[in-house]
């Protein structure tokens, strides 16, 4: 049966599991690109710089993540309410307490990072600030603090800087297809469609992996949030209120979405933008999630 220290320790394995696969994707399509050119560096290149990538992104993700969002750390002073917030139920959850960060931003929205729980980061939108009452704010931090004991944020921060990398990776290939030199006799039409074909579904398979990532966690991190603070309605309210807010976020990027609590991009323009985009969802719907939040309570 899963539990939350099966599921730590699952995390854990996941992580070193994806930087694996990260490893594999990269070399192996910088390996098919310089068979084609018949130049050797491009394989250097890019299974150094995936190597370097990896190990950095276990080390410094938290902080890729801070500068990308543009949170900004605070004191109990500036914030007194949220930081005691946060301080009390890092004290019930038994964990070390996180530093605090606040993103200028009306978007209702917040996220959590960092490697582990001694090196944690849990972040609030002002919009976010400015719509919760209290007990809906301790069940969005609760929300947060679960993904720091559950260990999810490990794999989730270092998907971040792997499905950055990937995606920078695949447009510096393509630009080496584009204006790549080399030795004609020796290239092979298999390498080249194998190239192509990775830099074409490389990128799409870092989104899916970060997909399939952050669905279930935020069930998980629900389900916990709610048996930290005993009262499910109060995380289930705010998510009513976060999904009934349209507005994006300013600085909303899809190597980041999977870390928020709710889609930053939220808001399409007609029906079927919204369909296409749930497709590629990094969240479940907030109906659901509410609907089983509310379900525990009753």
């Amino acid at each position: 049966m899963s539990t939350i220290y099966t599921e730590q320790s699952r995390n854990v394995t996941k992580t070193f599991a994806l930087m694996g696969v990260f490893l594999v994707m990269v070399i192996g399509i910088s390996y098919a690109v310089s068979a084609y050119f018949n130049n050797p560096a491009i394989l250097y290149i890019g299974a150094g710089l995936s190597m370097i990538t990896s190990v950095g992104s276990y080390w410094f993700s938290d902080k890729v993540v801070v500068k990308m969002t543009g949170a900004k750390e605070i004191s109990k002073q500036e914030a007194p309410e949220l930081y005691n917030v946060v301080e009390n139920l890092s004290i019930a959850a038994g964990l070390p307490m996180p530093k605090v960060y606040i993103v200028e931003d009306p978007s209702p929205n917040a996220f959590a990072t960092g490697r582990d729980p001694k090196h944690a980061v849990v972040a609030v939108t002002t919009g976010l600030l400015q719509i919760l009452d209290r007990t809906e704010l301790e069940g969005v931090m609760a929300h947060e603090l679960a993904h720091v004991g559950n260990r999810d944020m490990l794999v989730m921060t270092v998907a971040v800087v792997l499905a950055g990398f990937i995606a920078i990776i695949a447009d510096l290939l393509t630009r080496s297809f584009m204006f790549g030199g080399g030795n004609n006799e020796n290239r092979h039409p298999a390498f080249l469609i194998f190239g192509i074909l990775g830099i074409i579904l490389a990128p799409l398979a870092a989104k899916m992996i970060q997909m399939a990532i952050s669905r279930k966690r935020e069930y998980l991190a629900d389900a916990t949030a709610a048996l930290l603070t005993r009262y499910p309605e109060g995380l289930a309210s705010a998510l009513n209120k976060i999904s009934t807010h349209a507005r994006p976020m300013k600085r909303a990027s899809t190597a980041t979405a999977h870390l928020f609590i709710s889609d930053p991009f939220k808001g399409g323009s007609n029906s079927m933008m919204k369909k296409i985009g749930a497709l590629f969802a990094t969240h479940p719907p907030a109906e659901e999630r509410i609907a089983r939040l509310r379900g525990m309570g009753s």
